[in-house]
């Protein structure tokens, strides 16, 4: 299992610890969310979206050996939200998560995900 199946594995099952291992100390976070991010955010909100989706799939992905680009559907109770993951890899780590949702099927059906 490479880094991007272990991480995706490690987020949608909401294993933190997993997540928290997985990035590298001084990684870079990104979202297009309205509200700050760093590595504990982050991690709070894949928690939310694993504990409350019914389902996340990856729909669609690309790879390359630094990294990879992951396409997901997170199925909500009531609808479905599409989010983009670029992910960098060095050292077994990883050093960049860039994060793109939909965000306004985010906040339709995953309300209050990104809250502070």
């Amino acid at each position: 299992m490479d880094v991007a199946d272990f991480w995706t594995k490690s987020w949608t099952s909401d294993d933190r610890v997993a997540v928290r291992q997985m990035l590298a100390p001084d990684a870079e976070i990104e979202w297009n969310l309205d509200a700050p991010v760093d590595d504990e955010e982050l991690v709070q909100v894949l928690h939310r979206i694993a504990v409350f989706a019914d389902t996340v799939t990856v729909v669609g992905q690309s790879r390359a050996d630094d990294g990879a680009a992951l396409v997901y559907d997170l199925e909500a109770p009531f609808g479905t939200v599409r989010m983009v993951e670029f992910l960098t890899v060095a050292d077994g780590r990883i050093t960049e998560v860039r994060q793109v949702y939909d965000v306004t099927a985010t906040d339709r059906f995953f309300p209050g995900l990104y809250a502070n």
